[in-house]
């Protein structure tokens, strides 16, 4: 069996997820990787046999989508040629994470498709959503990616066809301590202003900049260029975590046992929605850089247990490759 498992480079939650199924895939499979966007900090750890600019979210300085950047700075009739003009034929099934240009092709083309992310999960009526819909998000959601077979992850089983988040070995290998410094991971928002708030606030932070580009300390707050591997000494010790309302790093928190607050981007629809899945099950939020909610979510102490297998191998034999 030929495989394209094609997946977004907007954000570090494709990629994380990627660096897990492929090697399970290339053990049933021949498999061809193809990535389009360019906003990941994450790097992946294996060969990328296609590259695309593909159409990337951007953001302001407060942490909001800034549509004149999206409008600006994403080459779309490139991804609209590279949509009508790449031949998907030679494969026999085409694994798609979120990622459009595959994706539209496969219904141009009427090749056999199967969506598996994060993303797919907001298609079940099942998932939770934030009380206000936004109609706008809900057709993002629905239209970037065309598909009709869905396998989507999400927090909890909210639907049998949404399974747990998968867990990459790098956070399941590590040992989880706590010792006594918070740890920020909030691209969307400028340094300038994490530090703002977060000096008025009295405990250590470690805050991880994707515009950083040496390490740096503003008083109570360190900031460290973005570096895997420091990065995730950082995550195994930390208290807890401050975060986007994104999906992998939230899961991830939550497999650790670490506190967590997130904020959602705003505009972002699917934010928006993880921060519902996570408000139901007691996990903090806010719409923005708060201090005294920060404040509160500190003094609390606010956990909930999880239970997310290792289970992909089982969910790519049985449900995707049908074998």
């Amino acid at each position: 069996m030929k495989v394209l498992y094609a997946f977004q480079g907007t954000g570090n939650g494709h990629v994380a997820r990627a660096q897990e199924i492929i090697p399970v895939l290339k053990k049933y499979a021949n498999v061809d990787t193809l990535i389009s966007g360019h906003q990941s900090q994450l790097k992946a750890d294996f060969p990328i046999n296609f590259r695309y600019k593909g159409i990337s979210l951007l953001y302001n300085k407060r942490g909001g989508i800034s549509y004149k950047k999206i409008l600006l700075e994403n080459n779309f009739l490139e991804a609209f040629r590279n949509i009508k003009d790449i031949d998907l034929s030679g494969y026999d099934l085409i694994i798609n994470d979120y990622e459009p240009i595959t994706g539209w092709a496969c219904k141009l083309q009427n090749l056999n498709m199967i969506e598996l992310s994060h993303q797919a999960s907001m298609s079940f009526k099942e998932t939770p959503k934030p009380e206000k819909k936004d109609f706008f998000g809900e057709m993002i959601l629905k239209y970037y990616v065309p598909g009709e077979r869905k396998i989507g992850f999400h927090f909890e089983n909210y639907h049998p066809q949404i399974k747990k988040p998968v867990i990459r070995r790098k956070i399941r290998y590590l040992n989880p301590d706590k010792k006594g410094f918070y740890m920020v991971y909030l691209p969307s928002f400028s340094d300038e202003n994490i530090v703002k708030i977060l000096n008025d606030i009295p405990v250590e932070w470690k805050v991880f900049s994707k515009n950083a580009v040496a390490h740096n300390t503003i008083k109570n707050v360190e900031i460290f260029p973005i570096d895997e591997v420091e990065y995730l000494r950082h995550f195994e010790n930390c208290d807890g975590i401050l975060c986007n309302a994104g999906f992998e790093t939230p899961a991830e928190a939550l497999f650790m046992d670490k506190k967590l607050f997130v904020i959602p981007i705003h505009n972002q629809y699917e934010q928006e929605c993880n921060a519902a899945a996570l408000h139901q099950m007691g996990i903090s939020n806010s719409k923005i850089l708060n201090r005294e909610q920060i404040e509160n979510w500190i003094d609390s102490d606010l956990h909930f247990k999880v239970d997310y297998p290792d289970d992909i191998e089982e969910i790519l034999l049985k449900e995707v490759l049908m074998l």
